[in-house]
C-alpha cells in the first residue's frame, strides 16, 4: 500500500509542476494575461512543498520524473488535444519503469 501512496503523491506533484509551467507558457506563447503568473507561482510553491512530503532521499524523489513524463503525455492528449503516438506511450512506459526501479527496489539496511 505505501507504493500506491507514493505513486499518488507523484501524480499530484507532477500536476503541480505541469500547471506551474503551463501557465507561464500561456502568457509567453499564447499572449494570455500576465496574471497567470500568480497561480503559476502558487502551483510551483505547492510543487516544491509536495516534494518535501516524499518519504525518501531527495535524489530518489526526483525519480518522480517518470511519472511527470507520463502525466505530460496525458496532458498532451487532454489539454493540447494531440493524440499521443505509440512511441509517446512506449517512452513514458520506459520512464515509469525506471522510476519504479529507483523507488521500489529492495534496499539493504
Amino acid at each position: 500500500m505505501p507504493e500506491l501512496k507514493i505513486i499518488g503523491l507523484f501524480i499530484i506533484t507532477a500536476l503541480a509542476e505541469i500547471i506551474g509551467c503551463y501557465l507561464p507558457y500561456l502568457w509567453l506563447r499564447e499572449d494570455k494575461t500576465v496574471w497567470l503568473l500568480v497561480p503559476a507561482a502558487v502551483s510551483l510553491a505547492v510543487f516544491a512543498w509536495l516534494l518535501s512530503l516524499h518519504p525518501t532521499a531527495a535524489g530518489r524523489v526526483y525519480a518522480y520524473g517518470g511519472v511527470y513524463i507520463f502525466m505530460a503525455i496525458l496532458w498532451l492528449w487532454a489539454v493540447d488535444g494531440i493524440r499521443p503516438s505509440t512511441w509517446d506511450f512506449v517512452g513514458s512506459g520506459v520512464a515509469l519503469l525506471g522510476m519504479a526501479i529507483i523507488m521500489f527496489a529492495p534496499r539493504g539496511a
